[in-house]
């Protein structure tokens, strides 16, 4: 497989430092990148628009990607909160088989619910977050609870301390990710969320992968300062099944390798609704989130989280109605913010878990992980655990 990527621009002028791999060579180029120069010249847009016509950065690698469209009826989709598959736009990329790039096909307004539940559900217990290092059950119960009268008067109150939600950085469900031994284990799971296992599964199955079970959930939660580590998602036991990533909220700059970190990775942006399938020979490539994007004036929401949802959803929905009050909460946290969420499916049909020793040897958690967030004020590379950062 060749190189996937060129230097454009500034790019082509960045020194390699000593022992530093092509993948991190991009990497560090577009976390250090300034929005709104040149420096973003090279990234791929897969905003429909753009991408029918055939314009734009890397446009002559972007290819159509079909989906099945009749494994998925309109109205499932529209209970999901998605439009008719038949409407979404699916690319891919050439050398890159297996990767699929949906932007945003949610129905007007229908983000709402997702990122609400992101923040206000999926973050409670007994569901696994960052910050149950350093704090007790009880101090960590109801993140919503306690921090959304700061994240309502945010901007009344600049100089106040931040909140749980905002020093949240990751979040697993269903099978919960062990960081330390970087496994899944039968004895550490929780039920995963009804309404984002039927998203996923409809999204797998316009895909073409049908039968999918949404097993696991890691939800990244990143500030605009963060970035998430070159890495490769390899712990489930079963590859022949689906990455399913969404994105809500802030823009960023998503990086896809190949096999090894030698070879030049492809930029492109993920925005506000869009979602990314690795699957096939893509499930198992290097990849990575070098730079979040803020908006231009730094503090407003993408325009497609601008229009309120529906005030009545179909009664079947899985997606609820998202109150006046709660939107507040999550747009002011969205204004500085994105958040990340990844559903995999762990075991094939009828494979269970290996028998593995009761006592594993265990390792500092806060050594160095390239699947975690990293802050740019962070001692270490890697997010910050500390509640108290």
């Amino acid at each position: 497989m060749g190189k996937m990527a060129v230097a454009w621009g500034p790019m082509a002028t960045l020194a390699t430092e000593p022992g530093e791999d092509a993948f991190r060579k991009l990497f560090r180029f577009y976390r250090q990148s300034r929005p709104g120069t040149a420096d973003l010249g090279g990234v791929i847009d897969f905003s429909a628009a753009q991408a029918a016509l055939g314009t734009g950065p890397g446009a002559h690698k972007v290819v159509r990607s079909q989906l099945s469209v009749s494994s998925v009826s309109d109205h499932n989709a529209h209970r999901a909160g998605l439009r008719p598959v038949s409407k979404w736009q699916a690319y891919g990329l050439e050398d890159y088989p297996g990767f699929i790039f949906i932007p945003n096909p949610f129905l007007p307004g229908y983000q709402w619910h997702w990122v609400k539940q992101c923040l206000k559900l999926y973050s409670q217990k007994p569901n696994v977050c960052n910050l149950d290092k350093h704090m007790t059950k009880e101090e960590t119960q109801d993140l919503w609870e306690q921090s959304k009268e700061f994240l309502r008067y945010k901007e009344m109150n600049k100089r106040r301390p931040r909140s749980l939600l905002e020093k949240l950085r990751w979040v697993t469900l269903g099978y919960h990710y062990n960081w330390d031994s970087k496994k899944y284990s039968a004895d550490h799971y929780t039920p995963f969320p009804s309404d984002l296992a039927f998203l996923s599964e409809q999204v797998a199955a316009a895909c073409g992968f049908q039968g999918f079970r949404a097993e696991a959930g890691i939800l990244n939660y990143y500030r605009l300062d963060s970035t998430l580590g070159i890495h490769v998602d390899k712990s489930e036991l079963d590859h022949s099944k689906p990455l399913l990533s969404f994105s809500f909220g802030q823009s960023a700059i998503f990086l896809l390798g190949g096999l090894k970190r030698d070879e030049t990775p492809t930029a492109m942006f993920m925005h506000s609704g869009d979602i990314m399938v690795m699957s096939g020979f893509s499930r198992l490539l290097n990849h990575a989130v070098p730079k979040v994007l803020p908006s231009s004036n730094g503090k407003s929401l993408p325009c497609c989280l601008e229009t309120p949802p529906p005030a009545v959803v179909p009664r079947d929905s899985v997606v609820e109605c998202c109150s006046a009050e709660d939107w507040q909460v999550c747009a002011s946290y969205l204004k500085t913010a994105r958040v990340n969420v990844t559903v995999r499916q762990v075991l094939a049909t009828d494979q269970d878990f290996p028998l593995e020793p009761k006592e594993e040897s265990k390792r500092d958690i806060t050594t160095e992980d390239s699947c975690h967030l990293e802050d740019k004020n962070s001692q270490v590379k890697r997010a910050r655990l500390n509640p108290d950062s």
